[in-house]
């Protein structure tokens, strides 16, 4: 089980869609840890990619559900762009108070704010931490505390970290061939749809190692089980059983009601027939729960 998550956790990355036919120039912002691309017009809605990921794993949604002016953020160091301040320490908590900082100093009003995988756990920590900058959050296909997976039901963040190490150390160091060969495999486990998948294994060996193997060091020793307990706002979580994963549907949904506990406004959807990347596998399913999610 472990073994099957790192690999559907550790390297996800977007499949490029048709992008929309309007595009809305960015506001003026300035950081070493993120830029955004605007896009559309109507309420404010911030989308944030995984771990070595682009935006592009939007595209097709963003197309797809006009009425909005979408906020597309592209993380320094994944999909091909420069590290900047993520290429040393930190990445994770940084990069959730840049996403912060660009709500606010942008003027957004109360966005709402969508996460998937690594991006789901900025979307927890920008809505508990900053709960006055944002109406609603979703999380796509992310676990509060993923410690759990590694270390068993009573790790805490200190006893995972020798772990962490050893994955942060792994992601950093691989290169040429063997990185390629692991970047397909894992993404075979990720993507369903076989012909996204090209694309995304590209912008995977786009992305910054040292910057990936931080921010993977950073998710797996980060609890944010404390901070879904703070978020009081309207929260849906959205889920897949992973393939080859020897869990039940039955087992799963009673893993993430767990999880999310500490938000029992929480609402939590298992999307059938989809790998990780639920906006690529399942765009009609997705696109549906999105709608519903933002007319809250």
């Amino acid at each position: 089980m472990v073994r099957f998550l790192l690999a559907l956790l550790l390297l996800p990355a977007a499949a490029v869609a048709a992008a929309p036919d309007k595009a809305a120039k960015a506001p003026a912002f300035a950081s070493e840890r993120l830029s955004v691309e605007v896009v559309g017009s109507g309420p404010d809605v911030v989308l944030i990619p995984g771990l070595s990921s682009s935006p592009d794993v939007w595209r097709s949604t963003v197309a797809s559900v006009p009425g909005y002016r979408y906020h597309l953020v592209q993380v320094a160091g994944f999909a091909g762009k420069p590290a900047g301040a993520n290429a040393s320490g930190p990445v994770v908590a940084p990069v959730a108070e840049e996403i912060a900082r660009y709500v606010r100093e942008s003027g957004l009003k109360k966005p709402a704010i969508v996460g998937h995988s690594l991006g789901g756990a900025w979307a927890i920590m920008v809505a508990a931490r900053h709960p006055e900058l944002v109406s609603k959050a979703m999380v796509v296909d992310m676990l509060p505390f993923l410690g759990a997976m590694f270390g068993g039901p009573a790790a805490t963040p200190e006893t995972i970290k020798p772990i962490a190490e050893q994955i942060r150390t792994g992601i950093a160091t691989s290169a040429g061939e063997p990185r390629r060969k692991q970047i397909e495999q894992t993404i075979a486990g990720m993507v369903r749809t076989e012909a996204l998948r090209p694309q995304v294994v590209e912008h995977s060996l786009a992305s910054d190692p040292a910057a990936s193997g931080q921010a993977m060091y950073d998710l797996i020793t980060t609890d944010l089980r404390p901070d879904v307990a703070k978020i009081k706002m309207p929260l849906t979580v959205l889920y897949v059983t992973p393939a080859g994963a020897p869990v039940s549907d039955a087992q799963m949904d009673q893993y993430y009601a767990m999880s999310y506990a500490g938000a029992p406004q929480a609402v939590l959807k298992r999307i059938p027939d989809s790998y990780h990347f639920i906006m690529l596998d399942a765009p009609a399913a997705f696109r549906t729960e999105l709608k519903a999610f933002l007319a809250k």
